[in-house]
């Protein structure tokens, strides 16, 4: 009697525990996801119709697609900047991917003189912001005329000069893949670059999907390096210079709406990406956070 007892009061305890914990998290995903319910409004409100005077509800009394309209319009240039940032993601995506992969699998499957110093050192060097480098870097690819007219060629070279320096998830995946896999393969007289093809890669998939995913990710978020490279040439902008410059008109309120379209656009691929492949993200990030 006193053991089921014991064990009604254990499952109330649990219930009580269970629902405090999901109030507290439904009252977290409120918080978190109102500016993008927000946002989302936002870019159904017609300028036209709603902004008479000042609008003091959350809701619009009417839906429309005057600011999706315009983004697509012949007036606009977005269609023309959402495709640079789609181009420098794709390119950024492969190109990172492939390095970052490259120095990972050197590191973690080979041997070699200066490997440990190589990894400290870099893990030093990138602690150092990007940031510092700004200048010379603009002035470096202003020699070479990818500035302006040429920003996007730039930032996909800047963008993936240095991603081997970010090896570290990538290698920490790899190390969890057993090394017995390589040597079998090299006793029966396969290459390196074909062990790591045919082998080590197909059982890397999650890691591959993650390194691809950040690597995309990278040109939507950057606005400081991006407004740099291009600054006065509105050719070259990616989405987020392009929409910033927006909200500094004069015709602040017009344009705002028109900015919620824009992001609303913007966060749309990647948030298919991350639907369709956030099993693979996931299992790349914790099997990554695995110390080799």
């Amino acid at each position: 009697m006193a053991k089921e007892t014991k064990t009604r009061s254990r499952s109330a305890n649990r219930k009580v525990s269970n629902g405090i914990t999901y109030v507290i998290l439904i009252l977290m995903s409120i918080i978190w996801l109102f500016p993008f319910v927000g946002l989302v409004f936002e870019s159904f409100r017609s300028y036209a119709t709603e902004y008479g005077g000042m609008v003091n509800y959350f809701i619009p009394k009417s839906f429309s697609l005057d600011n999706y309209i315009f983004l697509f319009s012949e007036e606009c240039s977005f269609t023309k900047w959402y495709l640079n940032t789609l181009v420098i993601a794709c390119f950024v995506a492969v190109l990172n991917t492939f390095m970052v992969l490259c120095v990972a699998y050197a590191l973690s499957k080979m041997r070699f003189k200066g490997r440990t110093f190589l990894m400290q050192f870099w893990l030093i060097l990138g602690m150092f912001p990007g940031f510092l480098t700004m200048i010379c870097l603009y002035f470096l690819l202003k020699q070479f005329g990818l500035t302006q007219a040429g920003a996007i060629p730039g930032l996909i070279l800047v963008t993936s000069a240095s991603s081997g320096m970010g090896y570290y998830v990538a290698k920490g995946y790899l190390d969890t893949i057993p090394k017995a896999l390589n040597e079998s393969a090299r006793i029966d007289g396969a290459s390196n670059a074909r062990v790591a093809l045919t082998i080590i890669l197909p059982l890397a998939k999650p890691i591959v999907i993650y390194t691809a995913l950040v690597a995309f990710m990278a040109p939507w978020c950057d606005y400081v390096f991006a407004s740099y490279v291009a600054f006065g040439y509105s050719d070259s902008y990616n989405v987020a210079v392009a929409m910033q410059r927006w909200v500094w008109t004069n015709d602040y309120q017009g344009y705002f709406t028109r900015f919620c379209a824009g992001g609303v656009l913007v966060a749309v691929p990647v948030t298919i990406l991350f639907m369709c492949l956030q099993k693979y993200y996931v299992e790349g990030v914790t099997g990554g956070a695995v110390k080799g």
